[in-house]
């Protein structure tokens, strides 16, 4: 059996490797993507897989675009730390879902789901597919918190988000920086991906705000902004492509 894993988190991808050949060590790991351009080109390009492990949160974006870009003919288990409500979703209308961490016993479970499904209801789920799909909505203000006020911004204002392991501020393009709630993950599923992209795991960057990109010695993209920030925003080699895309897309 072949098996794409879509996962942009290395350390949950190389984890599902493990995993998977634990469980059946014939099985053969197709590839491994972590955006939804990346996906999206290698489903193009290559012989389909037998399944795809699919996590729902990818570094460029929600997962169900790949849905939007390309008909989907192989059966997918998702990966997800939604809520209820969505778990619920997928339990109705997916062949299966996996919680993070993903464990081995619910990983072999699943397999052992999908390898119980005739064609018909294979068929049958991937036409739910679009059900799971939610109607995108962006923000065109957001509320940073001020003292004991909270202030709008309107997100043409807004330059990049930074994170830590303690906390998340944003920076506007007046050069102030506020603490602002909330992870890079919870932020970037509510901003415009034509307009704000996660660089890396500590930043997502305004496009309006990029200043300059320098091509590194490792094939790395040094991204500077106009605004100063508390560390320099490097772009990894396997994202570059797709960050020069995204910077030169027509309007």
């Amino acid at each position: 059996m072949r098996i794409l894993i879509v996962e942009d988190e290395t350390a949950a991808c190389e984890n599902l490797w493990v995993i998977l050949k634990e469980i059946e060590p014939e099985i053969n790991i197709a590839g491994c993507t972590e955006s939804i351009a990346q996906t999206v080109r290698w489903l193009k390009n290559n012989e389909l897989p037998d399944l795809i492990l699919m996590d729902i949160h990818l570094s460029d974006g929600s997962a169900f675009s790949v849905f939007d870009k390309l008909n989907i003919e192989t059966p997918v288990i998702f990966i997800t730390a939604y809520d209820e409500y969505a778990i619920e979703a997928f339990r109705v209308n997916s062949i299966d879902y996996l919680l993070k961490p993903v464990k081995k016993d619910d990983l072999k479970r699943a397999l052992e789901k999908f390898r119980k499904l005739n064609r018909q209801e294979v068929v049958k789920y991937l036409a739910q597919l679009s059900q799971l799909s939610p109607k995108q909505t962006f923000r065109d203000k957001i509320l940073i918190p001020v003292k004991d006020q909270l202030q709008p911004v309107g997100t043409e204002e807004l330059s990049c988000f930074y994170s830590t392991k303690k906390n998340t501020r944003v920076c506007l393009k007046n050069g102030k920086w506020f603490p602002y709630p909330g992870t890079l993950e919870q932020i970037e599923s509510i901003l415009n991906p034509e307009e704000f992209i996660r660089a890396n795991k500590q930043f997502i960057v305004a496009r309006s705000s990029v200043k300059n990109i320098t091509i590194w010695f490792d094939s790395r993209l040094l991204v500077t902004l106009d605004v100063e920030t508390p560390e320099r925003i490097y772009v990894s080699k396997n994202r570059a492509a797709e960050f020069k895309a995204w910077i030169v897309r027509n309007s």
